[in-house]
């Protein structure tokens, strides 16, 4: 389940940057006479306080169904080798954008070693070792965006969610 972080605005500034940072869903109450912000972000809303309850409440409610989709869509890769996963992204050099397409064409699920030696050298491997380096490296990228890639012994690599951003989706 989504927690949406309540920010008073404009005392919060500090706040709202850091849980938009951390991709949470944020609801800032406007102080009376306080300009409110500009909001692009569709885990962000705002209402001017006083406020009913039932319609912070229905705020609320809209964030969390927001931050439920931004979760459950799958992630993106595009020709520019740009990996997005919700609000968050990460650039990827071309051997790791080739190995995480072909990850991403079965998210989820396991993708064998040969796919994606094949995927990432179309014209031939340099090694075993290459592909565990470039794995490795690839983790390491894909961890700030909430994707992790898991070993499944003796069969290959799959792509997934973290923990923590898959039971969010889930809840």
């Amino acid at each position: 389940m989504f927690d949406v972080a309540v920010v008073r605005w404009p005392t919060g500034q500090p706040d709202r940057e850091r849980l938009a940072k951390e991709g949470r869903p944020r609801l800032l109450l406007v102080e009376a006479g306080a300009e409110p912000p500009a909001v692009s972000d569709p885990l962000e809303d705002w209402i001017r306080v006083p406020a009913a309850e039932p319609d912070v409440e229905a705020r609320r409610s809209t964030l969390m169904a927001r931050a439920h989709s931004v979760a459950s869509s799958p992630p993106s890769l595009d020709t520019d080798g740009v990996l997005r996963q919700g609000e968050a992204w990460v650039s990827l050099p071309p051997v790791e954008a080739r190995l995480t397409h072909a990850l991403l064409q079965r998210f989820g699920a396991v993708v064998p070693r040969e796919v994606l030696a094949t995927a990432g050298w179309p014209l031939g491997a340099p090694g075993r070792n290459a592909l565990d380096v470039h794995v490795l490296r690839l983790r390491r990228r894909l961890a700030p965006v909430g994707l992790v890639i898991r070993t499944v012994r003796s069969r290959g690599y799959l792509l997934e969610r973290g923990r923590e951003v898959a039971a969010a989706s889930s809840g």
